[in-house]
């Protein structure tokens, strides 16, 4: 079995490190490269960070942020927010990223997915989906659909069929955050992980809800995810990646130790 990544993650906005749960009621949580590199220290296997601000601001990725983070790491980097262009990824990577993630810019353009993998490979192009399940639809997982600018807007896509485009159109992995357990601490959503994941051959990494290591647990197991991706436990100090993973690898989760 393939070994499940832990991925710490920075949501950045105005060059700060913040947390919110469902997408609001935001607080501060720290500097993106102080954080960045304890996580990485305290065993992450992967840092992303995520200028959550930029579409919606109408602005390019704050590469100098991107810069100083990365120069803090030793283990893979993903950068996502205000990438609309072949050109704007080149940047990001230039300042130090191993990988980039496109949202709003995806849904916009879906050709812009090919066009990064073309230029840097479909490995570096993650396509990150907000999702929010849609309770008044027979089935609230199939009808589940996908917003932009950073959770503010719907787009009339259906989660699991877009995840199909995006493989087809070159991302190498997906990272799909439930806006419905975003910051609650109260577990993945593991019916909609996998859904997306039996629907895709790529990577999936889970996002949302994460609590405790029992999540982890059920997102690699019941929701077939990859990787599974945390923010305010390892940021708030609830628990760091070691700690995570021996957990997880008493209850028999193949970890990176």
């Amino acid at each position: 079995m393939l070994t499940k990544r832990i991925i710490a993650c920075l949501d950045v906005r105005g060059g700060r490190v913040v947390k919110g749960i469902q997408f609001v009621d935001i607080v501060d949580a720290g500097d993106p490269a102080e954080l960045a590199h304890r996580h990485a220290a305290a065993g992450a296997d992967e840092i992303v960070l995520l200028d959550i601000t930029a579409t919606h601001e109408g602005r390019g990725t704050l590469i100098d942020t991107v810069k100083r983070t990365a120069a803090e790491l030793f283990i893979p980097f993903t950068v996502g927010g205000g990438i609309r262009s072949a050109e704007d990824a080149a940047a990001v990577f230039e300042a130090g990223a191993d990988k980039v993630s496109i949202n709003s810019s995806a849904i916009a353009r879906p050709e812009l997915i090919g066009e990064i993998g073309a230029n840097f490979g479909a490995q570096a192009v993650i396509v990150a989906i907000d999702a929010r399940r849609n309770a008044e639809a027979p089935d609230p997982i199939a009808d589940a659909e996908v917003y932009v600018s950073g959770g503010r807007k719907p787009t009339g896509l259906r989660v699991v069929e877009w995840a199909r485009e995006a493989e087809q159109r070159g991302a190498g992995e997906i990272l799909l955050t439930s806006m419905d357990a975003d910051g609650t601490r109260a577990g993945f959503d593991d019916e909609l992980t996998a859904a997306v994941s039996q629907a895709v051959q790529i990577p999936v990494i889970a996002s949302g809800g994460a609590g405790n290591a029992q999540h982890f647990a059920d997102v690699f197991g019941r929701g077939k995810a990859d990787a599974a991706l945390a923010a305010s436990i390892f940021h708030f100090g609830v628990t760091d990646s070691w700690a995570l993973k021996r957990e997880l690898a008493i209850s028999g989760v193949p970890v990176r130790l």
